[in-house]
């Protein structure tokens, strides 16, 4: 049931220590109003006027007062803490996930990251305020409870004892059962948020191709599937209560029945017996409260779980070893690059093997090979979001660095990957990603130069149209012209990575696209991955990757005079036969 991850989030110790302090405390209040409450019942039984309770109900409304005044306090203190909690691990997987790069977002699932975001770390809230304090309540109120009880009448308490590990057994079967459905039923969520969202980001597409009918019934089939396994693990928690209802209600009943019998026998005195009654429920009481929230607190349990799983993946280390002044790119800038080595998680073959480059100042690197051959992996390794094997050998203008992964270095960046990510804002917020502070007219130029002008006057509110999900969809030419918009607004980031960004688009939005990019590779350094041969025109030096290493290398015109690699592939994405 519990995560102990959980106990390692800053001050948990404290809040433990009041809750733990709270729930003492709230022990004692049940006791006393049991008491009290038992005591003004008696008199009456015995005789006494309503004026002689006065005093012993005052007492049994203070202690009621009290402890219900303990519980407001326990849940403000539960619900500023969970949301405190809840503020730093969104920041926290955040940051994991800008560390981590697209490759964790593309094997997690763009709608299970969005949905762990914002969803998750609402659930993740619920569990921690939730779980703290019944978890408290049950290991502290009972037990107090208890010893009180066995001072008025040993009987009774050896018969809670022998009932309370009985209900436990149950609890822990049903748990067990609960536990399996609301995995299979976090694991179906997580398919449906990453389905839908691939689902509305290809909507125009799929209507484009005349396949939204025939997807429907898929997105059909996916939430039937999300909806039986909700109702299954519903079944599993209502089946769960009625039978921790029915053991309680039977156990205190069967207290109840030995202490009339005792007091038919006049072997127990009617005021313990009464408050060992009126204590019965409340002794069982924070074992009904856990387990009924107990479902209620699994989904959260999944969703903190899966994003303290995120928030233990390996991120890079050492990454401050750049300087500023290192850090910063112009015309008289140096890449060394020596045995660059880089293999993807559980898989030993490299995606890099031995690679070499070096560069000065300014200019545009393009990397071409066929699919799989590591054009994407060594954007993602200039981008920081891979880490290289030891025994590679790095240096930025002088300085030696053990990965690419450095704050000043990527602060240098701007990277336009093949589909770029549209946030649920406005077109105009969209265009200030790298710069949030910019002015309407600097983000208008940015977009006029990207090639929106027409797009933006189009749009029924121009550039404060909403875009991205739950907004106007945009095609994926516009939507690169939006990554170019960013990058034209970002005039201080000197570095470029293109990885295939025209890879899905027809080629008359690409040579559109064209004329915009070219403009703005001037005075950077591009490093820019295609499949797209008319691109490598444009390029200052072509590196040819063929399974993680660097089999041709030159210029355009220097590698169609080598005639080697180069030339053998233009052929074969031409489809002509390689020249014997």
């Amino acid at each position: 049931m519990m995560d102990k991850r959980l106990l390692g989030l800053s001050g948990m110790k404290k809040m433990m220590i009041m809750l733990a302090g709270i729930s003492f405390l709230q022990a004692f209040m049940i006791i006393f109003q049991a008491r009290y409450l038992a005591l003004s019942i008696t008199g009456l039984w015995n005789g006494e006027g309503l004026s002689h309770q006065l005093t012993r109900m005052l007492y049994f409304f203070l202690a009621f007062g009290g402890r219900h005044l303990l519980t407001l306090i326990r849940e403000h203190l539960l619900d500023k803490y969970s949301y405190e909690k809840g503020k730093e691990l969104r920041k926290a997987l955040l940051n994991q996930v800008f560390s981590l790069g697209p490759n964790m977002v593309q094997k997690s699932g763009t709608g299970n990251v969005v949905t762990m975001a914002l969803e998750g770390i609402r659930q993740a809230e619920n569990y921690i305020t939730l779980f703290l304090s019944k978890m408290m309540n049950m290991m502290m109120i009972p037990w107090i409870v208890l010893i009180y009880v066995f001072t008025l009448d040993v009987d009774s308490g050896v018969i809670m004892i022998i009932v309370f590990p009985i209900i436990i057994l149950f609890m822990i079967i049903l748990g067990y059962a609960a536990k399996g459905k609301a995995d299979r039923q976090y694991e179906t969520y997580r398919i449906l948020s990453n389905h839908f969202v691939d689902a509305l980001q290809g909507l125009e597409t799929l209507k484009l191709l005349g396949l939204s009918k025939k997807y429907r019934k898929n997105v059909h089939d996916v939430s039937e599937s999300y909806r039986k396994a909700t109702i299954s693990t519903l079944k599993i928690a209502i089946l769960s209560t009625f039978a921790l209802d029915f053991f309680t209600t039977l156990s205190i009943a069967v207290i109840a029945l030995f202490l009339g019998l005792r007091l038919l026998e006049g072997a127990l005195l009617l005021l313990p017996a009464l408050t060992v009654l009126i204590l019965a429920p409340e002794f069982f009481l924070p074992l009904r409260e856990f387990s009924s929230d107990y479902h209620a607190t699994l989904d959260g349990k999944n969703a903190m779980g899966a994003i303290l799983d995120v928030l233990a993946l390996e991120t890079p280390t050492d990454v401050e070893v750049l300087s500023d002044e290192a850090s910063l790119w112009n015309a008289e800038s140096t890449l060394k690059i020596e045995n660059l080595k880089v293999s993807y998680e559980n898989n030993d073959r490299l995606a890099i093997d031995e690679l070499n480059f070096e560069w000065k100042g300014f200019g545009k690197i393009g990397l071409i090979g066929a699919s799989g051959s590591g054009k994407s992996t060594f954007i993602d390794t200039i981008g920081g979001f891979l880490q290289p094997i030891d025994g590679t050998q790095i240096e930025i203008n002088g300085t030696k660095i053990p990965h690419f992964a450095q704050r000043n270095w990527q602060k240098e960046m701007v990277y336009i990957p093949q589909k770029p990510y549209l946030f649920h804002d406005t077109l105009a917020n969209n265009i200030r990603f790298y710069q949030p502070k910019a002015s309407d007219e600097a983000v208008l130029i940015a977009a006029q130069k990207a090639g929106l002008k027409e797009f933006i006057e189009e749009l029924p509110e121009g550039m404060n149209t909403f875009v991205g999900e739950s907004g106007r969809m945009m095609s994926g030419g516009q939507a690169q012209r939006v990554a170019i918009a960013r990058a034209f607004l970002e005039t201080e980031r000197k570095i470029l990575l293109f990885d295939e960004p025209t890879a899905h688009l027809d080629i008359e939005t690409e040579v559109a696209l064209k004329e915009t990019i070219l403009p703005l590779m001037e005075n950077h350094l591009v490093f820019f991955a295609t499949h797209r041969l008319h691109w490598t025109n444009e390029m200052d030096m072509i590196l040819v990757l063929d399974q993680g290493k660097v089999v041709d290398a030159g210029t355009h015109e220097e590698l169609l005079a080598k005639n080697g690699a180069y030339v053998s592939l233009m052929n074969q994405m031409r489809g002509e036969l390689p020249n014997e």
